[in-house]
């Protein structure tokens, strides 16, 4: 494990010069060496209360004005996610949401500056049965197929990006969906694990946030699932992709990256899945790992 100084990205001199042994096979200069960049939102480029600051979004506008391919890969949905992909000037390219479970791509003459590629559906009922048996109390909500947002209680979170609908229970067993969150008020994040762990949501893939929160998505599908699919897509080889993030559901994203880069607040265990640290998403960590790619 590695850890970033102020001054220098330790560690990613030897990345370099792995670097200048793989472009002389490609017939590219250093300078020429593009990569493949995936980027988390909350607790990386913008800190808890949602703000990016102008060290940050300058370093994003930067490397994406030098030719890198930066994709957001992030938990919010679509619309919560397109706000930070025109602040930090991305208008052609790739975008994962929900936690991989929706795959967009950028360009200015598609209708709205973007299409849906890859929406990754799941069948709900199975694990919201389970959870609501043992967190009555809790708050569900559920992105549906069609980009809608149906909850109980109206419980309502910036990263859903619409307005949720308040439906019964019932009807939200009966919806396809792409995303489920489940959060607790009432439950200490240590409960809210156990009860998890108690029932065993086979089926899907899901990661618990920083709070009593939980994201839940298809089978098999995660932020790296749908890099995966994007790096075959544009080719890159596996040592050009660098990921940022903060978050347990930004593990597997980090092992898969070339250069996977924890921030300075992660979790161990996120801390444990990356290559390096940088500092913390109110030391602007994410803006010190992106100007070394300059």
């Amino acid at each position: 494990m590695t850890t970033l100084t102020e001054t220098s990205v330790a560690g990613n001199d030897d990345r370099r010069d792995n670097n200048r042994d793989n472009t002389s096979t490609l017939g590219l200069t250093g300078a020429d060496q593009k990569f493949m960049v995936a980027l988390d939102v909350d607790g990386t480029l913008v800190n808890h209360d949602g703000h990016m600051s102008p060290g940050v979004r300058e370093a994003a506008q930067a490397v994406v004005a030098a030719g890198h391919e930066v994709m957001i890969a992030t938990g919010r949905s679509l619309n919560a996610t397109l706000p930070i992909i025109e602040k930090i000037g991305i208008d052609r390219g790739y975008a994962v949401c929900c936690n991989g479970g929706v795959t967009l791509r950028l360009h200015p003459e598609l209708e709205n500056g973007y299409e849906v590629i890859h929406k990754a559906t799941f069948d709900p009922a199975p694990a919201l049965r389970a959870l609501r048996e043992r967190l009555p109390s809790a708050k569900y909500a559920l992105e549906d197929a069609d980009g809608n947002f149906l909850s109980t209680e109206r419980f309502q979170d910036a990263s859903f990006g619409v307005e949720a609908v308040g439906v019964d229970f019932h009807t939200m067993l009966e919806a396809t969906a792409v995303r489920v969150v489940v959060f607790s008020t009432e439950n200490t994040p240590e409960e809210f694990t156990e009860a998890i762990n108690h029932v065993g949501l086979a089926g899907v893939t899901y990661s618990v946030g920083w709070t009593a929160w939980l994201d839940i998505a298809a089978a098999g599908v995660t932020k790296a699932s749908a890099l995966e699919n994007l790096r075959v897509r544009l080719g890159f080889e596996e040592h050009l992709t660098v990921a940022v993030g903060d978050g347990r559901n930004d593990i597997e994203m980090l092992t898969w990256a070339g250069r996977g880069v924890a921030m300075g607040q992660a979790p161990a265990e996120v801390v444990a899945a990356a290559d390096e640290v940088t500092h913390s998403v109110q030391d602007d960590g994410a803006a010190h790992v992106l100007r070394s790619l300059l």
